[in-house]
């Protein structure tokens, strides 16, 4: 009761308007409150488990993204996935789709992904015949892969307070991605191909493979970064935290000499955005180990996984239950802030029902793209109305499309079917 009167209080602050960072403080707050718990000598076990070299990939990650975003490397990519996808009618819907993936496999963040992908894209799209609704509704859902293909910041902090392995965890939510990449696309088709189109392009095969090489040589000090990080990371060359260096190493240079969009004062803007994003989140990390201590000392998720237990006896129901309460918080709260305090609490339930932990990982980052994109909270979803100049009224019919017919599907064949999240894991030797 203790521990659901806290989460509560986190939601009614989080509503009424209050940072997340005091949030969270107020919650731990409550809990020591609530079972008498010094809590002078839980901030020390809290500040040991926030000083973990895996979590130095975070500032370096979304440092690569804002790096990435103005030093012309993300219009690079729009311009050869256009170049593949196509110009014309769907592909330019899919062309962002894409581009949103791969620039999710590079920065690891949404936010990032909405700034540089929808700058660029949002105008020609609109000239195409694409209603500006629409377009902004696509690229709030698509930069959300940004939580799914590795690296993602937010399966980092799944890996950190779960105790998991990183590398497993950006394995787990590929399958996902991919499918969710596939399920846009398809959506898309299906709304676009009678669309008017008011430029649309037709090339020969001749003409379409010259401006495929083309573009690929342009963006391919861009297109290098990805495989460069996962390459080494699956490769064993260099665990993530070094692939989050060597990323930030990789793209000033590649900003400054190759496309020389880049310059100091950019690189400036970007370590303080960079320093600003960790620093919340490290700061919500520390309340988070915080209120785990004491939800673990109370044994908050032994009785969780008992009630559940004599509450309902099939597994698949457990699943259906998690997935609501999942996207409900997700409504509410940013995808942080879920995973901080809500994935440690959860993963006892899941592992009693026979669910792997990295097979949970996928589940929450499923889970959290639909509540990430869904009002009243949804701050990529208003990221993206910005960037598309619409209100975001005319956004939430478009979005819950997409969201009812491609991320949900998604987000139930992951949980119901462990085979698309566990796969890789397995093939690659990081679970039996």
């Amino acid at each position: 009761m203790g521990a659901l009167l806290a989460i509560a209080a986190v939601v009614l602050l989080m509503m009424i308007g209050v940072p997340v960072v005091f949030s969270f403080a107020a919650m731990t707050l409550i809990l020591s409150l609530i079972y008498d718990v010094d809590i002078s000598s839980l901030m020390t076990t809290g500040f040991w488990s926030v000083n973990s070299l895996i979590l130095l990939a975070l500032p370096l990650f979304v440092m690569t993204g804002y790096l990435m975003q103005s030093g012309g490397m993300a219009a690079r990519l729009v311009a050869v996935v256009e170049s593949i996808v196509g110009r014309s009618k769907s592909g330019m819907g899919a062309s962002m789709v894409v581009a949103c993936g791969v620039f999710g496999a590079i920065s690891g963040t949404a936010s990032a992904a909405v700034a540089s992908i929808g700058t660029v894209m949002i105008g020609p799209m609109e000239r195409h015949g694409y209603p500006r609704e629409y377009t902004s509704a696509l690229l709030g859902i698509s930069s959300l892969l940004g939580l799914l293909i590795p690296p993602s910041i937010t399966m980092i902090l799944y890996a950190v307070v779960t105790r998991q392995s990183v590398a497993a965890c950006f394995l787990a939510t590929i399958g996902p991605g991919i499918l969710l990449i596939i399920m846009l696309c398809f959506l898309n088709w299906l709304k676009m191909r009678h669309h008017r189109d008011d430029v649309e392009e037709h090339l020969s095969f001749s003409q379409r493979m010259a401006d495929i090489r083309t573009n690929s040589w342009k963006a391919l000090p861009a297109l290098m970064l990805p495989l460069i990080i996962l390459g080494g990371i699956y490769g064993g060359v260099f665990t993530p935290t070094e692939a989050a260096a060597i990323a930030v190493v990789y793209a000033i240079p590649v900003g400054l000499f190759v496309y020389r969009e880049l310059d100091l004062k950019k690189i400036c803007r970007a370590m303080l955005e960079a320093a600003a994003t960790t620093g919340v989140i490290m700061i919500i990390l520390l309340f988070s180990f915080v209120a785990s201590r004491i939800f673990t000392l109370e044994r908050v998720p032994q009785e969780l996984t008992d009630m559940l237990l004599e509450m309902f006896h099939n597994k698949f129901v457990i699943l259906l239950i998690v997935n609501i309460f999942l996207i409900l918080l997700g409504m509410i709260m940013d995808d942080v802030s879920i995973v901080a305090i809500i994935s440690p609490l959860l993963l006892p339930v899941m592992v009693n029902i026979g669910v792997d932990p990295v097979h949970f990982a996928a589940i929450v980052g499923t889970s959290v793209v639909i509540g990430c994109n869904s009002p009243p909270m949804a701050p990529i979803l208003f990221m993206s109305c910005r960037i598309g100049q619409v209100g975001i009224t005319k956004v939430i019919g478009p979005s819950m499309f997409f969201m009812v017919f491609a991320a949900l599907p998604v987000m139930l064949v992951t949980t119901y079917w462990a085979p698309l999240a566990l796969y890789l894991p397995r093939m690659f030797g990081y679970i039996n």
